[in-house]
C-alpha cells in the first residue's frame, strides 16, 4: 500500500478549501494550525517558538512562511506554490514584520481576510503582535474549525493509513500482554513491547514508512499509569508501577503512520478477576454494545451518548462514569465531533471515531474499552479487532 496521503490528494484538499473561502466571500486566508497546514501541505514539522504559517493569497496561489532552519525541508515536502523564510526569531526584527510585508506584496491590503487565529501562538516562550494590528483589510473572518470540519470524513487514503496503524497497534498490545505478569514493572512491560513491535513495523515497512506523529517509538503499547487501584483515574500518567496478582489494568496502543493514529484500549486483568471485576468489566461491555447498536450516519452524535447514559441510568452506574462515549480521531488522537450530550454534528459515513465508555471503582480500578470504528450509511463498521472478552484478556 501507498504509506502516504498522495499530492493530487493533498492539491484537491486545497482546491475544496478555496473553495470554501470563495462560497462565504473570504478573498484570502492565513492558518496557523500544525495539524491543519500538514494536512493541507503535506509538511510536518515541530511547532516551536518559531512561527509558521499557511496562507493563500487573493490569487489562489498558496504560500508557507517559515523560520530559515525550516527553508529547505518546507521546499522539499511541502505542496505549495512558494515558500518565504525568515531569520532566526527573535532576532533583531520580528518575524510578523516579515510576514507583513510579504502579505502585502501577496495582496492582503484591503481584502477580507479569513484567520483560525489573530496571530502565532506558542507554549514555547513566543511573543508578537495579532496580524490585526500588521494589516489594513476591509474585514477579518474568523476561520476556526474550518479545516478540522473538512478532516472529519476520512478518504479512502486516510483509511488505509488508519488500517494499517491498527495493524501495528494490535501487534503491540498483543506483545503488551504476553509480557504483562506480576512481579514485573509496569514501565519495563511498556517499553519491551513498543520497541518490538516498533523493530518489526520498521522491518515491515521499510523505507518510505514516516511516522509524522509518534511517541518516541513508531508503535507504542502502554498501561499510562492505569495499573491496579490507579485504573480508576481514567488519565492518569506513567508511573513506576509493579503488576500484582489480581490487577486491573486498563491499557493503550497507537502506531503513527504518516500522522494517522487509531485508538485500541483494552481492560485486562493480571491471573484471575474477582467476582467483582466481571462485574464491572460485562457492564462496560454493555455500554459500548449499547453505543454500536445506535451509531449510523444521519444523526446528531449526542444521540450516541443519550443512548449509553440511558444504559448506565437503568444499570445503576451513572456515579461511575467520568467522561464521554467517544471521540473523532485520524491526524489527532482526539478530535471533533465527540459523543457527548451537547454534540449537534450529524454523523457522516467515513467518520473515524472512538467508542470507549467507561466505569471507574475507587479500590478496584477501571473499566474500559476502546475500539476504532468508522460510522457507514447504515451503522458502523468496527476496524479494532482485538479481542473483548474477558477471558482472553486474563494476563
Amino acid at each position: 500500500m501507498l504509506l502516504a496521503i498522495p499530492t493530487a490528494e493533498i492539491l484537491q484538499r486545497q482546491k475544496a478549501f478555496l473553495t470554501r473561502l470563495e462560497k462565504h466571500g473570504v478573498e484570502a486566508a492565513i492558518l496557523f494550525g500544525v495539524t491543519d497546514i500538514f494536512y493541507l501541505t503535506g509538511f510536518h514539522f515541530h511547532p516551536t517558538e518559531r512561527p509558521i504559517g499557511l496562507f493563500f493569497a487573493p490569487n489562489g496561489k498558496s504560500h508557507l512562511f517559515v523560520p530559515a532552519l525550516e527553508h529547505e525541508h518546507a521546499e522539499m515536502f511541502a505542496q505549495v506554490d512558494e515558500v518565504h523564510s525568515y531569520p532566526e526569531y527573535p532576532g533583531l526584527r520580528h518575524p510578523l514584520e516579515y510576514l507583513k510585508e510579504v502579505l502585502i506584496a501577496a495582496g492582503f491590503e484591503g481584502k477580507t481576510i479569513g484567520l483560525d487565529a489573530d496571530g502565532y501562538g506558542s507554549a514555547m516562550g513566543y511573543r508578537g503582535p495579532r496580524v490585526s494590528e500588521l494589516l489594513d483589510a476591509k474585514a477579518f473572518v474568523s476561520l476556526r474549525g474550518w479545516v478540522e470540519e473538512a478532516r472529519a470524513v476520512k478518504s479512502a487514503n486516510e483509511l488505509e493509513l488508519i488500517k494499517e496503524s491498527l495493524r501495528w497497534s494490535h501487534l503491540a498490545h498483543r506483545l503488551l500482554q504476553k509480557y504483562s505478569k506480576a512481579g514485573i514493572n509496569a514501565m519495563e512491560i511498556e517499553g519491551r513491547a513498543s520497541h518490538e513491535a516498533s523493530m518489526m513495523m520498521l522491518d515491515a515497512l521499510g523505507p518510505d514508512y514516516k511516522p509524522y506523529g509518534g511517541y518516541g517509538h513508531n508503535v507504542i503499547a502502554v498501561f499510562r499509569g492505569q495499573v491496579g487501584p490507579m485504573s480508576a483515574v481514567p488519565h492518569a500518567v506513567t508511573q513506576s508501577i509493579m503488576l500484582k496478582h489480581g490487577d486491573t489494568l486498563v491499557t493503550g496502543a497507537d502506531a503513527a503512520v504518516w500522522g494517522y493514529h487509531s485508538e485500541l484500549e483494552r481492560t485486562m486483568f493480571v491471573g484471575e478477576a474477582s467476582k467483582e471485576q466481571e462485574k464491572y468489566f460485562q457492564l462496560m461491555l454493555g455500554a459500548q454494545d449499547t453505543a454500536f447498536a445506535t451509531i449510523r450516519a444521519g444523526i446528531p452524535a449526542k444521540r450516541v451518548e443519550e443512548e449509553v447514559q440511558r444504559y448506565f441510568r437503568e444499570n445503576g452506574v451513572t456515579h461511575l462514569t467520568r467522561h464521554h462515549t467517544g471521540h473523532a480521531l485520524g491526524l489527532m488522537n482526539h478530535e471533533a465531533p465527540f459523543f457527548d450530550l451537547g454534540e449537534e454534528t450529524i454523523l457522516q459515513a467515513g467518520m473515524v471515531m472512538s467508542v470507549e465508555p467507561g466505569i471507574y471503582v475507587n479500590g478496584l480500578g477501571g473499566f474500559r474499552h476502546a475500539e476504532t470504528i468508522v460510522v457507514t450509511e447504515n451503522g458502523m463498521e468496527m476496524l479494532t479487532y482485538y479481542p473483548r472478552d474477558l477471558e482472553s484478556l486474563i494476563c
